[in-house]
């Protein structure tokens, strides 16, 4: 469950596979921000606040493990189903002229997003996110065996009661430089050892997350001719800054800005510098010529 007040009101939508709840705060052109697996919209809490002063932010808890309305039995939350899901959130909401930001797994599906159901995509963020060969990152591949094991995450995730393994490499430690507040990442790991639900749709996701499936993206980047910024942190990254410079050259308007001082979770260690990026990409024409 999102505990952040700075990302504005809680609200629900129904959409075939089921329920997401979700923030929104300000209005204008829409921003909605894509989060990754066993996170929830709280990654975005200190980005939402300025943006919202001129854009409608919209942030909602995905059913990637930290949800606390799990998706019907029979959804489908593969990678590319996790997309459709995303694009379904969107049409439930009328949304147009949307500007996407992804970080980490979030990253992955908004480039699903863009090469499959582009329609109501105006503009790009990718933060540092998997991409081409890091699906999942290499530290983080241990998950996809493992979802294969009946209760494997159950497993794993029991120690993140503590503080001390929260903040280890293993789960929340590399991702923040400056590191993440006890009571952020402890809401995260209640709600996805808590719910037998939110652990089953994660699992879908796990056991079918392969690299052939952002490279055949990657294939069709092309094919998205609208303004994309890529916004990568270049510190004790789990995703290579050479991944972000070829996103950046595989879509057409791809531009890619180094965030300095700054490990995976962009948003949690530049928070303003990404809000400032952000907006300058946000107000420019959907359908702005390559520079």
């Amino acid at each position: 469950m999102a505990i952040s007040s700075e990302l504005g009101d809680r609200r629900q939508v129904s959409i075939p596979q089921g329920t997401i709840e979700y923030r929104e705060r300000g209005t204008g052109d829409p921003i909605l921000f894509i989060h990754g697996a066993l996170v929830n919209a709280d990654l975005w809490r200190k980005v939402v606040p300025p943006l919202s002063k001129d854009f409608r932010c919209i942030a909602p808890d995905l059913p990637l493990g930290c949800h606390d309305h799990p998706l019907r039995a029979d959804a489908d939350m593969s990678p590319a189903g996790a997309a459709k899901l995303i694009a379904d959130f969107m049409a439930a909401l009328d949304l147009e002229n949307v500007t996407l930001v992804g970080n980490d797994t979030g990253g992955a599906l908004c480039q699903l997003v863009v090469t499959n159901h582009p329609e109501r995509i105006g503009r790009l963020v990718l933060t540092n996110c998997d991409a081409y060969d890091h699906f999942p990152p290499l530290l983080f591949k241990y998950l996809v065996v493992g979802a294969w094991i009946p209760g494997f995450l159950w497993a794993m995730l029991a120690p993140t009661r503590f503080a001390a393994i929260r903040r280890s490499p293993i789960a929340f430690g590399w991702l923040s430089k400056r590191g993440i507040p006890d009571e952020i990442t402890a809401s995260w790991g209640r709600t996805a050892r808590s719910s037998r639900g939110a652990r089953r749709d994660l699992t879908k996701l796990l056991r079918k997350a392969r690299a052939r499936q952002l490279h055949a993206a990657a294939e069709r980047f092309g094919q998205f001719d609208k303004p994309v910024l890529i916004a990568w942190g270049t510190e004790k990254d789990l995703f290579p800054i050479e991944d972000g410079e070829r996103l950046a050259r595989d879509f057409p308007q791809g531009r890619l800005e180094r965030i300095e001082d700054s490990y995976t979770f962009v948003s949690e260690d530049q928070p303003e510098r990404l809000a400032n990026l952000i907006a300058e990409l946000a107000r420019q024409p959907a359908a702005a010529a390559t520079a």
